[in-house]
């Protein structure tokens, strides 16, 4: 692995002109389409392993024990060196550079974290986990059986020899990377309110809306809830999955996209994403229709899959209607739409205690964060199931419940011991 280290820049690096905070975001198709990330903002040690359903394309993540699997936090260090390689090739630059010359001022400007001395250190982290994590695909592997690289073969701290102050850095990305944004339809533009949603799997599902549904149309597209869970490469169980994804398809939060869930032929649900200009502070200039071409710097894309394109349903929340609100004139399909609230009651009524072990809902962890603060709660919860697991008259009706009322209890006992 190749570790950050300092170098010394005379002043021919000032040639090198940053990116501003407003240059043009575009996202890598394959970023988008398969499970390269851990969706956790914990550690994640444990390998993603994921098939096509026709089982055609594979893709195997594995971790640095020492520093984590990349994550969907950190691939927005990929998002903005995606961006710089499209506006150069748009620019008409002669032989786009694998090595950019950054300023992470720039960086963190254009991918909206702040510039606190702090938000520079976890840069450091982010860069570290980008070099460390292993991937192996046959995507794209050519003649070969498969293609073996990191996210960044190296990064370097470039440093003036006369004031030794910082004078930015460089970025080695890996040549699967630089192939796929340089190659045709390789990228796609993606609205600047991605940056500022929070949750994991709510950045991971904007992404999947947007390869799906950003240019399909006024009928978007439906996935059915277990091509979701596989393509997500999450932790955990499939009905934590699918409850969870209930609930943002209830909240229907995601700048630019409405969500709406349906019932499939299997039964089980499906998730509608259908592409809302403005939105949730996003912006208009994604194409609406699905044969418009988007940002295509070179060669060839990847062809579309996994997705079914669907038409309208007419539904309460105004989905499937047309411009005006009117009702879109092209049959429907029938298709079942399903009340998420209805389905979640019965989800979670379905789940047995073991099923909802093991993990805490983002309710749970903001409300303890506020009311019992400065505790390590995933290091808490483990120890809270454990305490569960020493006896089975301790088995929760309501697990984050009794998760609360037990961190409460603990703060209350030992809040004391906690560093002013």
């Amino acid at each position: 692995m190749s570790r950050a280290r300092k170098a010394a820049v005379t002043e021919q690096f000032d040639l090198f002109l940053p990116y501003i905070a407003d240059l043009p975001l575009r996202d890598q198709r394959e970023m988008m389409e398969r499970p390269f990330f851990s969706l956790a903002k914990s550690k994640r040690v444990k390998p993603i392993d994921y098939t096509s359903p026709d089982g055609k394309l594979w893709v195997h993540v594995s971790a640095n024990p020492d520093y984590g699997m990349a994550t969907i936090w950190d691939a927005d260090i990929l998002i903005y060196c995606a961006s710089v390689l499209a506006d150069m090739a748009r620019r008409g630059v002669n032989d786009v550079p694998r090595k950019l010359h950054i300023m992470p001022y720039d960086l963190l400007r254009a991918i909206g974290r702040p510039t606190t001395g702090r938000a520079y250190e976890l840069l450091g982290q982010a860069l570290d986990r980008l070099v460390s994590t292993t991937i192996k695909t046959n995507i794209r592997a050519e003649n070969r059986r498969e293609a073996t690289f990191s996210w960044l073969d190296g990064w370097t701290q470039l440093v003036d020899e006369r004031t030794e102050r910082s004078r930015g850095m460089t970025l080695e990305l890996s040549n699967w990377f630089w192939e796929g944004v340089m190659m045709k339809g390789g990228v796609l533009s993606i609205d600047r309110a991605y940056f500022d949603i929070t949750g994991g799997r709510e950045r991971w599902l904007y992404r999947v809306a947007r390869k799906h549904a950003g240019g399909a149309g006024e009928a978007g597209f439906a996935i059915s809830m277990p091509v979701l869970f596989e393509k997500s490469g999450a932790e955990g169980q499939y009905r934590r999955f699918k409850f969870e994804m209930l609930k943002l398809a209830e909240k229907n939060e995601l700048p630019g996209y409405g969500l709406s869930v349906e019932t499939a032929k299997d039964g089980e649900p499906m998730l509608r994403m259908r592409r809302i200009d403005g939105k949730g502070g996003a912006e208009t200039y994604l194409p609406a229709n699905p044969t418009e071409p988007d940002v295509s710097p070179g060669k060839h894309a990847m062809p579309e899959q996994e997705a079914v394109p669907v038409k309208p349903v007419l539904a309460e929340t105004g989905q499937g209607r047309g411009q005006g609100g009117k009702p879109a004139t092209s049959p429907s399909p029938q298709v079942d739409v399903i009340d998420a609230r209805k389905l979640i009651r019965s989800t979670v009524a379905g789940l047995s205690d073991a099923a909802t072990r093991g993990f805490m809902t983002d309710e749970t962890i903001d409300y303890l964060r506020q009311n019992c603060p400065g505790w390590d709660l995933h290091a808490l919860h483990a120890e809270f199931e454990r305490w569960v697991n020493a006896s089975s008259e301790r088995t929760p009706a309501d697990w984050q419940r009794a998760f609360i009322g037990w961190v409460k209890r603990h703060h209350e006992k030992h809040r004391h011991t906690l560093r002013g």
